[in-house]
């Protein structure tokens, strides 16, 4: 396959997946925009995520994304809790990487992961959603192992 065709297909993919998100997003019939909430000791943080919760959702990610919010987000929401590992190919943000267990509870975080790199980026145990934000968001927060985590209207996190 040429360069030319492999352009042209994942510019279709990415027309696609940007007008299935416009869809969803006009055809929602609820008006409050998903929320992941932090419970720090400094207060509650809370975070409005887009939400990842199929493979083809995952695998994008915030690839190539060039903003986001000061108070956004990703949530990345798996099956079951299990050890993850994510990288940053063909990211061009900074990220924190808050790794959250099936308790609801902070695993682990990943501070400031370097743009357009393959390597690993994990946390020891297991988790069973993600939540990607700007790098240097946990540090300004206060987000630290074993705060809790409540999603608000989050489809999918059970």
């Amino acid at each position: 396959m040429t360069t030319v065709v492999k352009r042209r297909i994942y510019k279709l993919f990415l027309a696609t997946t940007l007008l299935a998100c416009v869809v969803d997003s006009a055809c929602a019939t609820d008006t409050a925009a998903p929320r992941a909430v932090l419970h720090t000791s400094a207060g509650d943080v809370p975070v409005t995520v887009e939400v990842a919760a199929t493979p083809e959702r995952q695998s994008l990610g915030l690839m190539y994304r060039k903003d986001l919010g000061a108070d956004a987000g990703m949530l990345f929401i798996f099956p079951r809790a299990q050890h993850l590992t994510f990288w940053m190919k063909n990211t061009v943000l900074p990220l924190d990487m808050i790794f959250i267990g099936d308790d609801r509870r902070v695993v682990g975080i990943v501070k400031d992961a370097v743009p357009y790199t393959t390597t690993p980026r994990e946390v020891a145990g297991d988790s069973r959603y993600v939540l990607e934000v700007n790098a240097g968001f946990s540090e300004r927060h206060g987000v630290r192992a074993g705060d809790a985590v409540t999603f608000e209207g989050v489809s999918g996190a059970s």
